[in-house]
């Protein structure tokens, strides 16, 4: 019996049970400022008043719905006073209510019949928000002993102290109503006024750009921290069996420049997570490509180097993923097969940008699993139009090959 008794009063102690009767009051506004203009419909009898007010305003408001902005003031209006709880930009989002203006005709149509079933709740709960405490105070006045006759309500003749029970009755009918209006609005908001289908393909879209994006800053992230730690290893544990101060003091340069770097990337992928910064830092680009191969050097590797065409010159998409490119290939160099010679081409002309990297396989290579590195490299390419292969070749190296398109890009 608690369970039902605490089910019944619940909607008496939420919030959301009083804006949302405040919303269909609202609802009433156009119709009195329409009765006003009117002239004479405040002179009517009885429930003819509130026939005017559910009347009149019907062409104002099908015309209403024909603006755009329209639509958006009233998703705003239901999202703050029908919906529960906070409001902020996360929390509207959920409530399944647009805020977008009317993009098409059946947008329009929608808020047609939104704003005509608004009236259609509305009038009635403000009647009833009228009539119904005037009853209860009639009652209050019979129990009394006087007799009592209000405008719209029923006289009552024969005052009694048996309409002392009676007295409640109205307010409870009263909040029993407001109560399951404010639900149906609430869930006719959602059909009404909810997304459409251009809306949320769009939100689909921005969705599905937020997770590529990202993906694109785990591609990164795994790029770069991935070679500065490979060549942070590799200069920690040569400085330690060379014994030479000055190759530690080398060593310990080149660890400090290559994080240096990693560090700078990783605050450029943390200022893209952060919404609230619209310049993240520049990525590195072809252009930059020495800063790599002085790196790979500096782990031990003997990079003979061919750059030719003008790097400084491609198209950012393809000069900035073609860096990763070669960043990815170089890391896999030094993480599988050491500090080995290491033959770099980078050569870009009016049609395609190429990409080489060449070193000799190991005595006794390990089983070659495609792992995220190369996959990633792989991707990068495809995204470009292009194409990116990694394998043994006929001379017994190993060697990463990728071709960017660029006559399209230009």
């Amino acid at each position: 019996m608690s369970f039902s008794l605490s089910t019944v009063f619940r909607p008496l102690t939420r919030a959301v049970t009083y804006t949302r009767w405040l919303h269909q009051l609202i609802a009433s506004v156009a119709g009195t400022l329409a009765g006003f203009v009117h002239g004479g419909t405040f002179r009517s009898t009885g429930m003819e008043v509130w026939l005017w007010i559910a009347v009149l305003p019907v062409p104002v408001l099908l015309a209403a719905a024909l603006i755009p902005a329209v639509r958006r003031v009233e998703g705003l209006q239901a999202q703050l006073l029908l919906t529960p709880g906070p409001h902020g930009p996360e929390e509207r989002a959920g409530t399944g209510i647009s805020t977008s203006p009317s993009l098409s005709w059946r947008d329009r149509g929608r808020t047609a019949g939104w704003l005509l079933l608004r009236l259609a709740v509305g009038v009635p709960v403000s009647a009833l928000t009228v009539q119904l405490p005037v009853l209860s105070f009639a009652f209050l006045q019979a129990a009394a002993g006087h007799r009592t006759h209000f405008r719209g309500l029923p006289a009552i003749d024969a005052p009694h102290g048996w309409y002392a029970l009676l007295v409640p009755l109205p307010l409870v009918v009263l909040l029993a109503v407001a109560a399951s209006a404010g639900s149906l609005m609430a869930a006719a908001a959602r059909l009404l006024l909810g997304p459409s289908a251009v809306e949320r393909l769009a939100a689909l879209e921005a969705r599905t750009e937020r997770i590529l994006e990202h993906n694109r800053l785990a591609q990164e992230l795994h790029d770069s921290i991935g070679h500065a730690l490979t060549v942070t290893v590799l200069q920690a544990g040569a400085a330690r069996a060379a014994g030479s101060p000055e190759f530690t003091d080398r060593a310990l340069a080149a660890v400090e420049e290559t994080g240096r770097q990693a560090l700078t990337d990783l605050e450029r992928a943390l200022r893209l997570l952060r919404e609230d910064v619209p310049h993240p830092a520049a990525r590195p680009v072809l252009a930059d490509a020495e800063r790599l191969l002085e790196s790979a050097r500096a782990a031990g590797s003997t990079v003979r180097a061919e750059l030719s065409g003008p790097l400084a010159a491609l198209p950012g998409p393809v000069s900035r993923e073609g860096y990763r490119m070669v960043q990815e290939a170089l890391t896999n160099v030094l993480r599988h097969a050491g500090p080995v010679p290491v033959s770099v081409r980078i050569a870009a002309d009016a049609d395609a940008l190429e990409l080489e990297v060449r070193n000799p396989m190991p005595a006794s290579p390990a089983p070659v699993a495609v792992g995220r590195g190369l996959r990633g490299l792989r991707e990068r390419a495809v995204l470009l139009g292009g194409k990116a292969v990694a394998g043994p070749d006929e001379d017994g190296e190993w060697r990463v090959h990728a071709r960017l398109p660029l006559a399209r890009l230009r």
